[in-house]
């Protein structure tokens, strides 16, 4: 997400640093956006009549048309201001509104045995009332957050990037958020129905929001230029993963959204580990002797 953007802003040739659509080819990059919001609409009418697996997966194609849409607008030289709008919408639908529905549908509203779509279907205790009035807020502040986020990224994208920040993200990818709750749909499949997933799962979100405005800093790795340095192992590396994830969806989805996400902060907090200062006895001075002990 961050790399298209930042080479649909690459070209400089009018005021807002885009191309005016112009060319017919530039409508070739905005089909695989439309098709990302296809994938939007498709999850979201999948989640509604239940078929929740269906969603995750709507959502995984469309983060794949989502990196897709900006390779082409590059391999053609057909960047718009068009096509980065058009592209930030598609966005706030497949990766903000699209789980957040799948969200609070699998993980909220089986709770109690249930499939309820208001809070007076079924009889609630207190706490399952106050749980799944949680569920409502986490849902609604990953909206939030990620449209923020999206909104950040894209002030900082037309400001000159220093040689380092080019190869981090500043919060967690809206993408990344995504793929992380419906890898966990896709790998669990059936919806949470105990009053303690549910208030867990509600708690996920909300840290999951908390990331994507937070400034915890997650690696780019298209910036790395692993692929030029040793084409042929990561070649070989990338073959392989696709392997795994074709035959080992669930798992291997999952390992990888959970490990991205916790990427940042495990690298925030060795970052401050490292930062404590360390007591170390001057050249010349020993620790005081220690008092034989003194038996009573």
């Amino acid at each position: 997400m961050a790399d298209r953007r930042h080479r649909r802003r690459h070209h400089e040739p009018s005021r807002s640093g885009l191309r005016p659509l112009r060319s017919p080819l530039s409508i070739l990059p905005s089909l695989f956006t439309i098709g990302n919001i296809f994938c939007a609409y498709y999850s979201v009418m999948s989640t509604l009549n239940g078929k929740y697996d269906q969603a995750a997966i709507a959502i995984g194609v469309g983060y794949i048309l989502d990196g897709l849409d900006g390779r082409v607008a590059r391999l053609t030289g057909t960047s718009t201001e068009f096509g980065a709008q058009l592209d930030s919408l598609a966005d706030v639908l497949t990766f903000g509104i699209a789980p957040a529905i799948l969200a609070f549908s699998w993980g909220i509203d089986w709770m109690g045995g249930s499939n309820a779509h208001s809070l007076n279907d079924i009889p609630l205790n207190p706490v399952e009332q106050h749980v799944r009035s949680g569920g409502w807020i986490a849902t609604f502040a990953f909206v939030i957050c990620g449209a923020l986020r999206l909104a950040r990224f894209n002030v900082q994208s037309l400001k000159p990037q220093e040689g380092t920040s080019s190869r981090y993200f500043v919060g967690l990818p809206i993408p990344a958020g995504a793929g992380l709750i419906a890898a966990i749909v896709h790998f669990w499949k059936d919806p949470i129905a105990t009053v303690g997933s549910a208030l867990l799962w509600s708690v996920l979100i909300g840290v999951t929001a908390f990331l994507m405005i937070s400034t915890v800093r997650y690696h780019n790795f298209k910036e790395l230029g692993i692929f030029s340095r040793r084409p042929r192992v990561t070649l070989m590396a990338t073959a392989m993963l696709i392997g795994l994830i074709f035959r080992y969806s669930e798992p291997m989805l999952l390992l990888l959204a959970v490990v991205y996400a916790a990427s940042g902060p495990c690298a925030k907090l060795a970052q401050l580990v490292r930062k404590l200062p360390v007591n170390v006895p001057a050249p010349g001075e020993h620790a005081a002797p220690m008092e034989p002990r003194r038996e009573p």
